[in-house]
């Protein structure tokens, strides 16, 4: 599945240069450099971890198609965002697709099987980041630095960029862990060889593997928000552990809510703020005042073209009647939401609470084939806060960086782990977490509610008010066990259009078919 030659040759041929601040990602080493000239000095090995980072935004190495990095899947959907996102989402009462590519329809119906090219797509591109990153860990050990008389202060910077391949590489294996459960492992240790076959690891032991690696490596990361923007500091650590210790159950059968609240706190506590127009988080110039976000995926119109991450977001969110202006860029006509979720804000115009941003439409789906069905999601929207247009002027590619974590995330994380008995945390301030989301939703205290509506059911109708379209919501239902379940039914759940229970065993997506079929090492998840 994965293009790339463990040898790095030609260092994939291409190699990003990260920008001192924002999204210069267009610069290039020629064809012809090996690694081993590129691990010369401190400028060679950031040209790598630009390549890291750059993976994840990026589909190939010529955007915005050719020299894909995946194979087996069409470079256009083999972006990591559009491919996370279509699992997070679309298996869910948050999206339905008008499209019908292969294996598309699968998510929402709930049918998928290990030969579900986007599912195998994704895992692919996981792997693909995670080798990336083994190689840089690899080539940046104090012996290699030392053989290649790299000293202080390069050799510092060098170290403090290994933990952030650290941390990009215990990101992905999070993401490999919460969809698809026990799966393969390799790290910088892993023996290099084409009859090398990657050795299973549980589910619970990969919890414990990459906690252990972010406790690690955080004391060698710059302090919240002393890093460049878009790369990994200490609160993307914090952040992360509080997420997977919000699901540690699901992952491992232990409860870890007080170590959500710890880890949660400390972002809290590190300085970040919200930032005061809900509207404005997703839109072309997002990187600029954003006092909320704290590891963000960067686009750019001009210099990340592909037809993933934000890109997707903005122009398959916009079809039918609508104005393509709003979002500023070409009308795609596929994502939608099911009602459930405007039925969640007390309005669908978001004259009360700001969060609410649809193009109403049909309510009701009668076809998931038509784009009309469903209110369409206006949250991500390629214009700028003053009103003009990003980057690209032929209004195709987005410059939207998405948000992987950003700090309100942090405030619903505490004030679930303190009502499922967390320890270290205090109701009152959880629910003055909640009331500070609801103050910027509303504008006002008019929105804030009391105790006596502050309960777990509350806390995750909120995640789906501030977080929708993010990425969370699969995740949610299953920790709150509502995702198979038949409790509860969303439009057209499991194919039937009022909705149905499915198997509990797709609570996790199936190792793909290819890789079981290549490593006997590899056993299938249960029930596929």
């Amino acid at each position: 599945m994965i293009k790339i030659s463990i040898k790095w040759t030609g260092l994939l041929a291409v190699v990003l240069l990260l920008a001192s601040c924002h999204k210069d990602l267009d610069r290039f080493p020629p064809n012809d450099v090996t690694s081993a000239q590129l691990y010369v000095d401190e400028a060679g090995y950031k040209q790598v971890l630009a390549k890291v980072y750059g993976s994840m935004a990026l589909t190939g190495n010529s955007g915005p198609a050719g020299s894909g990095d995946v194979a087996g899947i069409d470079e256009g959907t083999s972006d990591f965002l559009r491919l996370f996102w279509k699992a997070q989402e679309l298996s869910t009462d948050e999206a339905v697709v008008a499209w019908n590519d292969p294996g598309i329809q699968d998510f929402h119906n709930m049918n998928w099987s290990s030969n579900n090219p986007m599912l195998i797509g994704l895992y692919g591109r996981s792997y693909y980041v995670i080798t990336l990153c083994n190689e840089f860990i690899r080539e940046s050990t104090p012996e290699k630095l030392a053989e290649r008389g790299i000293t202080s202060p390069a050799s510092d910077n060098i170290k403090a960029m290994r933990a952030e391949a650290r941390f990009v590489r215990a990101f992905q294996y999070w993401v490999l862990m919460d969809l698809y459960g026990n799966v393969g492992f390799t790290n910088e240790e892993t023996p290099i060889g084409a009859s090398v076959r990657p050795e299973q690891i549980t589910r619970a032991n990969l919890f414990t593997y990459i906690e252990t690696e972010l406790n690690a490596l955080v004391a060698d990361l710059p302090a919240p928000k002393g890093n460049q923007y878009g790369r990994a500091d200490k609160a993307a650590v914090w952040s992360l552990l509080a997420r997977m210790y919000l699901n540690a159950e699901i992952y491992t059968g232990t409860a870890k809510w007080s170590e959500a609240i710890t880890n949660s706190k400390k972002v809290l506590d590190a300085g970040y703020t919200l930032i005061p127009d809900y509207r404005n988080l997703m839109l072309a110039d997002n990187n600029t005042g954003n006092t909320e976000a704290i590891w963000t995926l960067n686009y750019d119109g001009l210099k990340t073209k592909n037809y993933g991450g934000t890109t997707f977001l903005v122009n398959a969110s916009v079809g039918g009647d609508m104005d393509q202006t709003v979002s500023g860029l070409s009308k795609w006509g596929g994502i939608r939401t099911t009602k459930t979720l405007p039925q969640l804000f007390p309005d669908y115009t978001g004259a009360a609470d700001k969060r609410a941003q649809f193009f109403q439409q049909n309510l009701e789906i009668e076809k998931i084939s038509e784009f009309k069905d469903g209110f369409a999601v206006t949250k991500y929207r390629n214009r700028t806060k003053s009103g003009g247009y990003g980057t690209d002027p032929e209004k195709t590619f987005s410059d939207i960086d998405f948000p992987v974590f950003r700090l309100a995330e942090m405030n619903l994380i505490y004030a679930e782990a303190v009502l499922r008995g967390g320890t270290g945390g205090d109701r009152v301030t959880a629910l003055n977490y909640i009331n500070k989301l609801r103050e910027r939703a509303y504008g006002s205290t008019t929105g804030n509610i009391s105790d006596v509506s502050f309960n777990l059911d509350f806390v995750l109708n909120e995640r789906g008010r501030e977080l929708y379209w993010e990425g969370f919501r699969r995740t949610d239902l299953v920790r709150y066990g509502k995702f198979t379940e038949g409790t509860y039914l969303w439009p057209w759940k499991g194919g039937v259009k009022n909705g149905t229970a499915v198997d509990s065993y797709r609570k996790l997506y199936p190792i793909p078919a290819t890789e079981v079929g290549s490593n006997p090492n590899i056993k299938q998840n249960s029930g596929y």
